[in-house]
């Protein structure tokens, strides 16, 4: 599994990539958790504008056999949606970290992308 170290991790399996100025960030889910939720058939994603607070339910996902609700991993307005997913879903699973993202969003407290976990810990945590 793939966990990359620019990034910080959810314990519900989100990542966030911060901006290099901090004020946004991408969020989409973990190469574990598309793992485990298998073939991905489609995603439900919020609407640019929404606001969310760390831990509100953002949208889900559906995989063949199961459906997942997704978390904010902090607190922020949706800036944008990859509109890609729409069609090809599968880009989840193909690349989670890339072209599999999710929504973009402004954070509302940058603060709060520190109280995530880095690689090694998010790796520690799913290695149980």
């Amino acid at each position: 599994m793939n966990f990359p170290s620019d990034l910080r991790y959810s314990k519900d399996h989100e990542w966030l990539r911060v901006s290099a100025d901090g004020k946004t960030g991408k969020v989409g889910i973990t190469d574990f958790a598309q793992q485990e939720l298998g073939d991905i058939v489609y995603v439900e994603l919020p609407t640019v504008g929404d606001d969310f607070a760390r831990g509100d339910e953002f949208g889900t996902v559906e995989a063949v056999k199961t459906v997942s609700e997704l978390y904010m991993p902090v607190s922020g307005t949706v800036t944008a949606v990859n509109e890609a997913l729409e069609d090809a879903p599968e880009l989840v699973n193909d690349d989670p970290y890339g072209e599999g993202w999710m929504i973009e969003i402004e954070l509302a407290n940058p603060d709060e992308a520190g109280d995530l976990m880095d690689a090694d810990a998010y790796a520690a945590m799913v290695k149980g």
